[in-house]
């Protein structure tokens, strides 16, 4: 090889991977994982307490759906938008007000492809309000469903998350709700399983309708996930606050890989998730992380995907 050009392979090499160490270093944490097996294939600072702003919502999604499958609740079933939705928020985009009525299959596109704190509270009123008691505590509807969100976070082992309230607002809230960049992650593998869950968070955009003291009303959701659709990304999810900084969940997908060995035959499937935590350029972050992902990922292949109990989640 000439030398010329093994000087510029060396030097692109060692430029993109800087870019990579730069973008990952703004971040407060940070975890890229195969989200087949849960194997965590590097992290950093992924169990420090962080606020997660609106990733809150998928632990919302879930507990509705949850609700749904186990209790044959009706997502297109109407309900009307409870006063105290609008309590805590100044975020309104889609222009809702108390007693419009709309179903929870478009409050949940409302939630996780817009990030509607109203929609959010909304779909938590009226699960909660089905939920019964809990443990004899006397809590409002919401606070039911939040006492439900915990609840299957300890069930899927998240030791070091509190969530507080259905749409992750951490002004003036006390207690200060948090979780972790790994926390995170073992709650998007437990979404992500979920049919329903994977096609609403794929969504570029999406109508929804809702009902005005009898008028139709309109509304086109655009998904706050700038990279859905690129490099084979299909989700997750994207959270902000003053506290929480940007957030961002990624999810991609790339062929599953067949490797034959004589009559037998073994597929791997290839999904990678990304949890970004605390940055201030969540896109451009979350972008150099996926690559730097699937190339670990490439890495961890090629010497036969052995896994360290250690790091699953």
């Amino acid at each position: 090889m000439h030398p010329l050009r093994r000087f510029l392979i060396v030097f692109f090499l060692l430029a993109s991977t800087s870019v990579v160490v730069r973008s990952v270093a703004a971040a407060q944490a940070y975890l890229i994982a195969d989200a087949q097996t849960g194997y965590i294939l590097e992290e950093q600072k992924s169990r420090d307490k962080l606020q997660v702003g609106s990733l809150t919502k998928i632990a919302t999604a879930c507990v509705v759906l949850d609700w749904a499958e186990k209790r044959s609740g009706d997502l297109n079933g109407a309900v009307s938008i409870p006063p105290e939705a609008f309590q805590g928020t100044t975020e309104n985009n889609v222009g809702f007000q108390p007693g419009d009525s709309i179903t929870l299959r478009d409050l949940l596109y409302a939630a996780l492809v817009q990030s509607d704190n109203i929609a959010a509270y909304t779909l938590a009123y009226h699960v909660g309000s089905q939920l019964g008691s809990f443990e004899g505590a006397k809590l409002t509807p919401a606070d039911m469903c939040v006492a439900q969100m915990n609840a299957l976070a300890k069930q899927l082992k998240m030791e070091r998350t509190r969530f507080v309230n259905p749409h992750g607002i951490d002004w003036k809230v006390k207690p200060l709700p948090y979780s972790t960049a790994e926390d995170m992650a073992r709650l998007t593998r437990y979404a992500m399983g979920k049919p329903s869950f994977r096609f609403y968070v794929s969504q570029k955009e999406r109508q929804i309708s809702f009902n005005r003291q009898g008028h139709q009303m309109n509304y086109v959701l655009r998904n706050t996930n700038e990279l859905l659709g690129k490099n084979g990304i299909d989700g997750v999810k994207t959270g902000r606050s003053s506290r929480a900084g940007d957030c961002l969940i990624l999810y991609a997908n790339r062929e599953s890989e067949v490797i034959r060995n004589g009559q037998t035959e073994t597929v791997y499937p290839r999904h990678l998730m990304v949890v970004l935590l605390g940055s201030t350029n969540r896109f451009g972050e979350g972008l150099a992380l996926m690559q730097r992902g699937w190339q670990l990922y490439d890495q961890w292949a090629a010497t036969g995907r052995m896994a360290d109990p250690k790091k699953i989640l």
